[in-house]
């Protein structure tokens, strides 16, 4: 088999790959694969090769980095669960609690020291998955 074809099945998992995760910088560094390949079918050499795919790979990395940044996250989507009720099922220690919501039970924190501890609460914020509750729905919610 040709180098080439080498280089573009490469190439071609890396693209592949780059489906499942969706961040473009395996695109970035498969399109340089596949010019390493295209080096190969040119006859160039082999360290020309992997010299082409290196410095294209590096230079698109960084080209995509820097267009990431100036992008930017745009405007920053409100939390759609602030301000929603919930049901404590049960509160445990260190003013924790088990919560029904969403179909689901959650773990939750009270926001403040002194909130008092309820039956039904008020979402007041999220901390990766342990909601966090008032005993108040919060202003603008």
């Amino acid at each position: 088999m040709a180098a080439y074809w080498m280089w573009w099945i490469a190439a071609a998992a890396l693209i592949a790959a780059e489906l499942l995760t969706g961040t473009f910088y395996l695109l970035v560094v498969g399109i340089a694969v596949a010019c390493g390949g295209l080096a190969a079918w040119l006859d160039w050499g082999i360290p020309y090769q992997w010299l082409t795919a290196g410095i294209l790979g590096v230079v698109g990395t960084a080209l995509l980095h820097r267009w990431k940044q100036q992008q930017g996250s745009g405007a920053k989507q409100p939390a759609l669960d602030v301000g929603q009720m919930v049901r404590v099922e049960a509160w445990g220690p260190n003013r924790t609690a088990r919560v029904n919501y969403r179909g689901t039970t959650w773990d939750a924190e009270l926001a403040a020291p002194d909130t008092p501890q309820g039956e039904t609460m008020y979402i007041e914020g999220m901390r990766g998955s342990v909601l966090i509750l008032s005993d108040h729905r919060p202003v603008g919610a």
